[in-house]
């Protein structure tokens, strides 16, 4: 989420108000805005997502809920200390949050273990259960100048009152109050994986408490709704689907299937069928990722012990699912078994997202790429059986945040040309194109680039002691650190770039920093060895006197929202560097994009449509196309004919295996030698030569400042697609079945309309 409060001030309109305010009290509002503390709820770009998505349903006017978990240690703070990534507990909290207000009034049981009892036929019951009691604290939402402020409901785990007793009278009362922890230990710390499924007994809790409590709440808001009804509570579901709508993000919530299954049965006294109907026509499910280690699969006998009828439920979904499947396709033995549900081979294990799609209305990738790719290789068979259900919804982000709020110097000149409708409208930023070749705008659009990296560069000056070049350009690589990502394609050309440097001391070259920043999960040793090879690189290149302020490089420690809210604006160029077909969309590409930077990238994810978007002479695109990617591996990749062709990246790899720049240890970096060598399964080799040669056409553009700045002109004029406006108007319109408005309410201190008398 970031931080709220210049946020909240600017959706709401006081921000130049409380400035002067404070200034007027002799108080720097910049000051107070630097205490606050990141909320850190989510790992990389799914959690910024939907922060963003948050953000423009209340813009857009809609009656909208967010629900998470209140997470007493968000994701981790990263210290780098001797290049390499330390990890400190996130203590967000501790001294409590100003934005949320707790609800103990509307405190829900969540239930665990116990065993499904079948009093008469067909009738089942989850007993003997412990309990969890999930207290909710609510965050506004508020949306850009329409007085509308939506909830951010995040449930925190509660131990319940009574004690176990067999404690008090052995007398142990200390060890039974002790014991109280246990159950609050749920919502006490954010698993700091992405990408990554790690099927742990104490996520899986998480999981299921964040559903439970959601949809009990859900469940209780229909209830003592009026739509026109005259009774205390509702009892009747009929309009529970049109009156509700729950997209699922990702299938962490996936468990909202079998719970809604179990709530409308067992708690409301629906038929299967009708309470089917229901939850197959309420919930939506949303792909975020393509790669197989992050597809969530829970172990049946983990299932089995923590919520023994939710496996129950599931069962009969497989059932049935697979008596359709037998339908349509009869006598397709191995078509069952790829569709089931339950997977056999092996450990017996519940394939998450296969739940989610047989129990929903719609499913949906993030990128038009992406979304083809779940149609044509993940999901195919399901594609197949039911098309109508697939659709994609392009990833988007917030202008309020990642433009006004990052970039107030650049949203004022884009303002003076085109007025300020384009906060709530981005697609008007278009009319930007006209002044393509308009000196004074290209020296204003310059101007605000220039000050920008020099804010960055003092406070790099400042944070890590390094002076840098703010004449240079900004190369920047900001993301979660993974193989997929390709770091270490950009670490190569860094490498690369040192050497030709050293080789030609006296040469002309584009002055470069390169920043890379972001978070490697803890558990992930290959991403860890990444970092520092990275900084073990710097180390070498920043203490050259030959290379100078040629070439800097700087890993930026503790990437989060707030340090990429001064990032951004001040980059050049971002690095969208992923293996084709392996990033579902990315929106970091986005926010560079709409501040100004040009993009060096493949043609993956959210990239193909930005590239239609701008023109491709606007964007450095290099690399394998997906289809190709596909060849590459069926016809048994070998990096050692890149590593054997290629003098430049030979020289590279020997010198990160001689330890050159790991001269105490010169083994260090033999297992990411290795990797790329014999085991890389996002064939960086392969795209290393294309990559060097687009990043001397860069390096030609950039030396042209006229331009360079044309083009990010062209960047900023063709974001208006890449608004979460425009991905929450195409969810509303296309799955939701509601109609985003633009109407701004009456403020709270205007006349009230008299309705009595």
């Amino acid at each position: 989420m970031g931080r709220s409060l210049q946020n909240t001030m600017i959706n709401v309109g006081i921000e130049s108000a409380c400035d002067e305010a404070m200034y007027q009290l002799g108080l720097d509002i910049e000051e107070l805005e630097e205490m606050e503390e990141d909320a850190g709820l989510g790992n990389g770009g799914l959690g910024r997502l939907a922060a963003c998505f948050l953000d423009s349903m209340a813009t857009l006017g809609m009656a909208a809920y967010g629900y998470g978990i209140r997470y007493e240690y968000g994701i981790f703070a990263q210290r780098i200390e001797n290049g390499e990534q330390k990890e400190e507990p996130d203590d967000w909290l501790r001294f409590g949050c100003p934005w949320e207000k707790a609800r103990p009034e509307y405190l829900l049981p969540v239930s665990f273990y116990g065993r499904v009892e079948e009093p008469e036929a067909g009738v089942k019951k989850w007993v003997d259960t412990q309990v969890v009691l999930a207290m909710p604290y609510d965050n506004p939402i508020p949306g850009y100048g329409n007085n509308v402020v939506n909830t951010l409901r995040l449930w925190s785990a509660k131990s319940p009152i009574n004690f176990n007793l067999k404690f008090f009278n052995d007398g142990d009362y200390i060890q039974a109050v002790l014991d109280r922890n246990l159950a609050e230990n749920i919502s006490r710390v954010l698993y700091p994986n992405d990408n990554f499924f790690e099927g742990k007994e104490l996520r899986l809790k998480q999981e299921y408490f964040l559903c439970s409590a959601s949809l009990q709440d859900i469940i209780r808001r229909f209830k003592a709704s009026k739509f026109g009804s005259r009774a205390t509570t509702r009892t009747d579901f009929q309009l529970f689907s049109q009156k509700v709508a729950i997209q699922l993000n990702d299938t962490h919530p996936s468990l909202a299937i079998p719970e809604l299954m179990r709530l409308l049965m067992d708690t409301e006294g629906l038929s299967w069928e009708k309470a089917w109907e229901i939850t197959t026509e309420t919930c939506a499910y949303t792909n975020h990722t393509v790669l197989p280690e992050a597809l969530e699969r829970w172990e049946t006998s983990m299932l089995e012990n923590i919520l023994p009828r939710h496996l129950d439920i599931i069962y009969k979904i497989n059932f049935l699912h697979l008596q359709e499947v037998q339908k349509r396709y009869p006598d397709d033995v191995h078509r069952m078994r790829r569709m089931s549900l339950v997977e056999e081979d092996g450990v017996k294990r519940v394939n998450m997202a296969f739940l989610a799609i047989v129990g929903s209305h719609a499913v949906n990738g993030v990128a038009a790429l992406h979304s083809e790719i779940i149609k044509s290789d993940v999901f195919k068979d399901f594609y197949e059986m039911m098309p109508d259900k697939f659709q994609n919804k392009t990833n988007g982000i917030t202008p309020r945040r990642w433009l006004l709020l990052c970039n107030p110097s650049l949203s004022d000149v884009i303002a003076e040309k085109i007025g300020e409708e384009w906060i709530v409208h981005l697609d008007q930023l278009t009319q930007l194109k006209q002044y393509d070749s308009d000196p004074s705008f290209l020296r204003s659009v310059q101007t605000v680039k220039q000050e920008n990296k020099m804010k960055l560069a003092a406070y790099l000056q400042k944070e890590y002691g390094l002076t840098i070049n703010p004449a240079s350009m900004f190369d920047i690589h900001v993301k979660r650190i993974h193989e997929y990502k390709r770091q270490l394609l950009n670490c190569l050309h860094m490498i690369t770039l040192y050497n030709r440097i050293k080789r030609n001391p006296s040469g002309k070259f584009v002055p470069r920093t390169i920043m890379v920043g972001g978070k490697a999960a803890p558990g992930y040793h290959t991403a860890k060895q990444i970092i520092k090879l990275i900084c073990s690189v710097a180390a070498v290149v920043n203490n050259d006197p030959v290379v100078g302020d040629r070439l800097k490089i700087v890993y930026l420690e503790n990437y989060r929202v707030t340090l990429a809210e001064k990032v951004i604006p001040a980059a050049d160029l971002s690095e969208q560097i992923s293996t084709a077909g392996t990033e579902a969309s990315g929106t970091g590409n986005m926010k560079f994009m709409l501040n100004g930077a040009l993009t060096i990238g493949t043609l993956d994810g959210a990239n193909v449509e930005m590239m239609e978007e701008m023109g491709e002479e606007n964007i450095f695109i290099f690399g394998m196309k997906v289809d190709e990617v596909e060849a590459l591996k069926k016809s048994n990749y070998n990096a050692m004919d890149y590593y054997n062709r290629n003098p430049e990246l030979k020289q590279c790899l020997d010198q990160i295996r001689s330890g050159f720049f790991s001269p105490n240890k010169p083994e260090e970096f033999h297992h990411l030698v290795d990797i790329l060598l014999k085991w890389d399964r996002f064939l960086t080799l392969a795209d290393y030569d294309e990559y060097i040669k687009c990043q001397d056409r860069v390096n030609s553009v950039y030396a042209d400042q006229n331009l360079w700045t044309k083009k990010a002109v062209h960047n900023i004029a063709s974001s208006g697609k890449f608004s979460s406006d425009r991905t929450i108007s195409e969810y509303a319109r296309e799955i939701w079945g509601v109609e985003p408005s633009w109407e701004k309410l009456p403020g709270p201190q205007a006349p009230r309309e008299n309705n009595g008398a």
